[in-house]
C-alpha cells in the first residue's frame, strides 16, 4: 500500500457528529439536477428507497419508466420473508445505510476500481461490500464492514437490475460520462445494488488512493456520513464535493 502524508478525507480525525447527515452529491433520476445547498433535501422513493429525486413533481413524471424496477424491488422483499426471519427489517435497514453511506461508498467505488487510471473498468467490474448487521438504534450504524471484494459486472443477474443499470449507463454517456460505477452492497442474502454516473476523469479532481478500503471501514465503524474526500488540483487542495 501507498503511505501518504495526509488522510483520504478531509475530516478524517475529527469527532463523529450525529445531529448533521451530510449527504453529499447526489443527482435527481429524472431531470439530472444535483443536489446542492439552494435545493431542498432530495426525496427517496418509498419503494425501493434507491432512486431519488429533487421534487414531488419528477418522482411522478419518473414513476411509469421506474414503476417495473421499484415493484419488482417490492416483490423479492415480499417473497423471501419469512414471519421470523426479520427478512423485511434487514432489507429496509440496508436501504437506509446505503442512503446514508451514498457519498462514502460512491468514492469507494470510484476508487476500488481504478477509474481515474483505467476508466474502462466501469464497464467490467463493480464494488462488493459485505457487511455483518449489529443492534444499533441508528440505522446508518447497523452494520460493519466484513469485506471488500472488486468483482465481474456479471455477478449482477437480475435482468430489471442490469436494465436500469444500462439505462443510467446511456443517460451519463448523452452527458459526457464514462459509465455508471455499480456498488454491490451485501448482507448475507441479501442485497442492495447502488448505481454511481461517473464523469469523466478529467472532470474528478479526486486524489487516487490505495487505502480506500481502510477509510471505509473508519467513517462506517465510527458512525460517520459527513465524509468529504481530499481533491489536489494545479490549484490547490479542494475539500469535499
Amino acid at each position: 500500500m501507498a503511505y501518504y502524508s495526509q488522510p483520504a478525507a478531509a475530516n478524517y480525525h475529527t469527532p463523529p457528529t450525529h445531529s448533521v447527515r451530510q449527504r453529499g452529491y447526489r443527482i435527481c433520476d429524472q431531470c439530472g439536477a444535483p443536489e446542492s445547498p439552494s435545493v431542498s433535501k432530495f426525496r427517496l422513493c418509498g419503494g425501493c428507497m434507491t432512486t431519488q429525486y429533487c421534487s414531488p413533481d419528477c418522482q411522478k413524471v419518473h414513476w411509469p419508466s421506474h414503476k417495473a424496477i421499484c415493484q419488482h424491488t417490492a416483490s423479492q422483499v415480499s417473497a423471501a420473508k419469512h414471519p421470523s426471519s426479520g427478512y423485511d427489517n434487514l432489507a429496509k435497514s440496508l436501504r437506509k445505510f446505503t442512503s446514508a453511506h451514498a457519498a462514502l461508498l460512491g468514492w469507494a467505488g470510484f476508487q476500488a476500481l481504478q477509474l481515474k487510471r483505467i476508466p474502462a473498468n466501469v464497464r467490467q467490474n463493480a464494488l462488493l461490500v459485505e457487511l455483518t448487521p449489529s443492534d444499533h438504534h441508528e440505522s446508518h450504524r447497523r452494520f460493519s464492514v466484513a469485506a471488500t471484494h472488486v468483482v465481474p459486472r456479471t455477478y449482477i443477474c437480475d435482468p430489471l437490475v442490469i436494465a436500469d443499470i444500462q439505462r443510467r449507463e446511456q443517460r451519463c454517456r448523452a452527458n459526457g460520462g464514462i459509465g455508471t460505477a455499480v456498488i454491490i452492497i451485501q448482507c448475507g442474502d441479501v442485497s442492495q445494488v447502488m448505481p454511481v454516473e461517473v464523469d469523466p476523469p478529467s472532470k474528478i479532481a479526486w486524489d487516487s488512493r490505495d487505502d480506500w478500503a481502510l477509510v471505509l471501514h473508519h467513517f462506517v465503524e465510527s458512525g460517520r456520513t459527513d465524509f468529504q474526500p481530499i481533491s489536489t488540483t494545479s490549484r490547490g487542495v479542494y475539500y469535499g464535493y
